[in-house]
């Protein structure tokens, strides 16, 4: 369930892309008399609706999810304030500026938040995030813990360099697709991956020394 919440918004990305982009001139209409106002100029051209439009969505899903969880007084995870901060911020820039390059960063944007504060919090305060939140669930061996967290964190780092390879070399169409099957493809692969090697590594006894700084 929380990993449908999570990527709901990506679903809704896609399909209001796809949507509009099949009904361009419908789309055009349509945010120029609803969201005219937010953007410069108050018109909304047909080249640029469907993303517009599909930014707006997925503005509007991040915050309700987040809106969801606070009310449910439940713990809304740090990635995803960082995830709502970018898509207003960069989501806002591409609506009012007519500029789909702004929500095409957001995707590097996060990844590379993520690996840096995986990177920081091993080099500059000599804790382990992973071990953190996956130490009660899976025991492993300190120095397996440690060459996980240096594993997603070079993961992160090469999904932001590929998000960005593939925004500025292909069409919008082939991003908005990346985006959701390349994107999700690249990281249930490398889950699984992950899983497999851990599987060799898992300790039984239940003890689980804390890594060393690295």
């Amino acid at each position: 369930m929380k990993l449908l919440l999570d990527f709901l918004p990506i679903f809704l990305f896609f399909g209001t892309f796809k949507y509009a982009e099949s009904h361009k001139d419908w789309a055009a209409a349509f945010a120029s008399e609803h969201f005219g106002f937010i953007v410069s100029g108050g018109v909304v051209g047909v080249k640029e609706a469907p993303v517009l439009l599909s930014t707006v969505v997925v503005i509007i899903a991040t915050a309700v999810q987040v809106i969801w969880l606070v009310s449910r007084g439940k713990k809304v995870d740090m990635m995803l304030w960082v995830s709502l901060a970018l898509v207003v911020v960069l989501g806002g820039a591409t609506i009012w500026f007519h500029n789909e390059n702004f929500i095409k960063w957001k995707p590097s944007v996060l990844y590379w938040t993520m690996a840096l504060a995986l990177w920081a919090s091993a080099t500059v305060f000599g804790k382990n995030l992973l071990l953190k939140l996956m130490g009660e669930q899976v025991k492993l061996p300190a120095a397996i813990w440690v060459r996980l967290n240096w594993l997603w964190c070079g993961f992160f780092t090469a999904m932001g360099v590929i998000n960005l390879y593939v925004a500025y070399n292909f069409s919008t169409d082939v991003w908005v697709n990346y985006k959701l099957f390349g994107g999700m493809g690249l990281m249930f692969a490398f889950m699984i991956g992950q899983g497999l090697y851990l599987s060799r590594h898992i300790e039984d006894d239940g003890s689980n020394a804390a890594p060393p700084a690295a």
